[in-house]
């Protein structure tokens, strides 16, 4: 094993600067699928001990590249944590603790459970599931809707970079797509996990970029030919 004195951010930025594994790159049609961006994880003016910043604007990039992908005729899917009452669904993940902060709390209807208001989902055309497991693909709809609507690539939003955007990622590139990243769009509790977890990513599962990179994307996609 190699050793370090650098911390998870500098090996990130080292990583990034000199990339040692081909891009996968942007494909031919993609869908932004936003990772549990609810108020549990969001707000931490109403929840501090659930909730993460990483980039302030994290909500604004969110909006701004599903609001654009949204205008193109591309796929923009939202997930959400929720459990029943009794947690009953929430099963082995939800016995690690239970106090009122537990994931397992997360009750349906709760304002833990809300979107963040800072995001406009249009319900009229873009997909709302709701999970439980930390893959936005575990036992939901995604890949079938993903299938349905030819998609090829998936950028991957929201939280947590260590959590559920890495299951996200890792299950969407086992799945044959191109996973991309974009760093100002995922957060997580403490910049070690967060680093750490994107040079993994970068490293093996997905690109990690700038959400310029995607903007500038969708800018240029003239939809199908």
């Amino acid at each position: 094993m190699v050793t370090s004195d650098k911390t998870a951010r500098q090996i990130f930025e080292d990583v990034y600067a000199n990339p040692t594994r081909a891009a996968f790159g942007f494909g031919e049609r993609l869908a932004i699928v936003n990772v549990d961006p609810q108020k549990s994880y969001t707000r931490p003016d109403l929840y501090p001990k659930t909730s993460y910043v990483t980039d302030p604007k994290q909500m604004f990039y969110i909006d701004q590249i599903s609001a654009l992908a949204r205008s193109k005729g591309l796929p923009v899917v939202w997930t959400h944590v929720a459990y029943m009452d009794n947690a009953a669904d929430a099963g082995v993940w939800g016995t690690r603790t239970d106090t009122p902060d537990s994931l397992q709390n997360i009750k349906f209807g709760s304002e833990r459970s809300e979107f963040d208001d800072r995001l406009n989902i249009d319900r009229s055309v873009d997909a709302v599931y709701t999970k439980r497991m930390p893959s936005a693909f575990f036992e939901t709809p995604l890949e079938s809707f993903l299938t349905w609507h030819k998609i090829d690539t998936v950028v991957v939003t929201g939280g947590s970079t260590s959590g559920c955007i890495r299951a996200t990622a890792v299950d969407s590139l086992s799945r044959g797509y191109r996973t991309i990243v974009p760093m100002e769009c995922v957060a997580d509790k403490h910049e070690s996990y967060h680093f750490a977890n994107l040079t993994d990513l970068h490293l093996k599962y997905a690109d990690v970029v700038k959400v310029a990179d995607v903007i500038s994307w969708l800018d240029s996609y003239e939809g199908e030919k």
